[in-house]
């Protein structure tokens, strides 16, 4: 049996980036707390996100509240339809997603059947309560989102919102006012999404509580197209089409966004060109593009807003294949729904005539790319464990490392280390234990470069920096460590170009 992901998870708590919350009170499934290294990186991996869609595609960003009042949720569809359908143990009592249940025990998605036909599938397939092995009871509907009253002693009910998107959808008269008129724009949150699971038993892949990085890109439905599409367009993607699953056909598809558009796979080429997007920000991360698929959600998995809708998904050992980003093509639903229940007029006026906008979403977990990023950089050598991160996102850039802690080494590490700060750069200083255990520590974490100070430092001011990923060492001049590190970082140079090795 392969280890390796019980290993991460165990790096993963030990040496602090995540951790169960409120663990000192016995925990709460579907929460977990990101440590001071998981922070870190979390943080680097949204502002990549926001990197490649507020910085490069010029989306707006704004930041709306997390509570929303019932009217909100209702006009968009929540309350009738944010619902999970679950099932209970007859013999102990506990509650289970019904499409979990069907996954992890008969490998089958049955997302989209009627209730009916959910209770004689787990009938017929034999599942069975994963806690005690009891029968399970009839399918009920649970609404997923967490309830609370608005004011004390208000009787205004609000939720904790199950996505983000609903503030954009609101304040749309403001956003196409602030893009001038311009389409497509695009808009922007990245915030805490809430979803009161009943049953969460997969770490951070579902969590009652988790961060969302959701764009709305807003288009006139007659011309849904991107103008920088012609760059994209040679971009393959693996697609598992809707027809394939239905037939129960493992087959995914190899083809250009281009010829997705051009043979009807693909809704529009708004849709295909985020779609490639989306591939490249995964590669961005560093998850490997045999691990990328898309999988187009059949009829009934898909969401009550959703014409077309494309799960972005990377496999993983722990859990299988993982959705980590949804694209969905919303149509006009969301704006048509609350210039209904508002009575305000939400169209634009737009190529001489008045526009309901529509809206392709691409929305984006950031947990779940969190964790599979972890998996597909642990990297095992031997005794040698590492994180293959990429350089860029490793919580930690630079270890610096006095050689002994004695004839002012420690001194002179210390300077450096407070020069590399000052220039901006993740430091860590580590004085433990032998030079081969600090590696090793490194190692484990990702940091990307490591530097020692030995005493030859002191005579000529050269000091050694180790690749993480080779365990090379070359030596420069302390005047070129700064500009090497930020050059290494940015990948403009190559590790064996900036100095004669050092033999061990």
């Amino acid at each position: 049996m392969n280890q390796k992901p019980d290993e991460i998870m165990e790096m993963a708590r030990r040496r602090g980036f995540i951790w169960p919350s409120f663990e000192i009170y016995g925990g709460v499934g579907g929460f977990y707390d990101f440590g001071p290294l998981g922070a870190v990186m979390k943080n680097k991996i949204i502002q990549k996100w926001r990197e490649f869609y507020v910085i490069r595609e010029g989306f707006f960003e704004i930041d709306s509240p997390t509570i929303t009042p019932e009217d909100v949720l209702r006009a968009s569809g929540h309350v009738d339809h944010f619902v999970d359908a679950m099932v209970e143990c007859n013999k102990c009592g506990e509650a289970f997603r019904a499409v979990d249940l069907a996954r992890e025990q008969a490998d089958v998605d049955i997302e989209g059947m009627s209730k009916t036909e959910m209770e004689k599938f787990l009938e017929t397939k034999g599942v069975r309560c994963p806690e005690c092995g009891g029968t399970l009871g009839k399918i009920f509907y649970f609404n997923a989102m967490f309830r609370t009253t608005i004011g004390p002693g208000s009787k205004r009910v609000g939720y904790l919102r199950p996505e983000t998107a609903q503030g954009i959808f609101i304040d749309f008269k403001r956003l196409q006012r602030h893009a001038r008129g311009k389409l497509p724009f695009g808009v922007v949150q990245i915030g805490k999404g809430y979803r009161n699971e009943v049953s969460p038993r997969q770490g951070i892949i579902r969590l009652r509580e988790f961060t969302m990085a959701e764009a709305e890109v807003f288009f006139d439905p007659k011309n849904p197209t991107h103008p920088k599409f012609s760059k994209m367009a040679g971009e393959q993607i693996g697609l598992w089409l809707a027809t394939d699953q239905m037939k129960n056909r493992q087959h995914i598809t190899r083809i250009t966004v281009e010829q997705a558009v051009n043979e009807g796979l693909v809704c529009n080429k708004l849709m295909a060109y985020y779609l490639a997007l989306t591939k490249r920000f995964l590669l961005e991360l560093g998850i490997p593009e045999e691990a990328i698929r898309f999988r187009e959600q059949t009829p009934g998995q898909r969401a009550h807003y959703s014409k077309e809708t494309w799960d972005a998904e990377v496999s993983t050992k722990r859990f299988g294949w993982v959705e980590v980003a949804g694209l969905a093509y919303r149509t006009d639903y969301d704006l048509s729904r609350h210039a209904k229940f508002s009575k305000e007029d939400l169209t634009i006026f737009y190529g001489g005539e008045k526009v309901l906008c529509h809206v392709v979403e691409p929305s984006y977990g950031i947990d779940r790319p969190f964790y599979c990023v972890l998996e597909h950089s642990y990297t095992s050598e031997g005794k040698r464990k590492l994180l293959k991160l990429k350089k860029w996102l490793a919580p930690i850039t630079v270890g610096v490392f006095p050689l002994l802690n004695r004839d002012g080494l420690p001194e002179k590490a210390t300077e450096i280390y407070d020069q590399l700060k000052s220039e901006g750069f993740m430091v860590e200083y580590d004085d433990s234990g032998s030079i081969g255990r600090r590696y090793a520590r490194a190692d484990e974490i990702g940091t990307p470069y490591c530097i020692t100070i030995d005493h030859q430092t002191l005579v000529d001011n050269t000091l050694t920096i180790r690749d993480r990923d080779t365990a090379a060492q070359v030596r420069i001049p302390e005047t070129e460590l700064g500009k090497t590190l930020q050059a290494l970082v940015q990948e403009k140079i190559s590790f064996d170009s900036i100095g004669e090795p050092v033999k061990k």
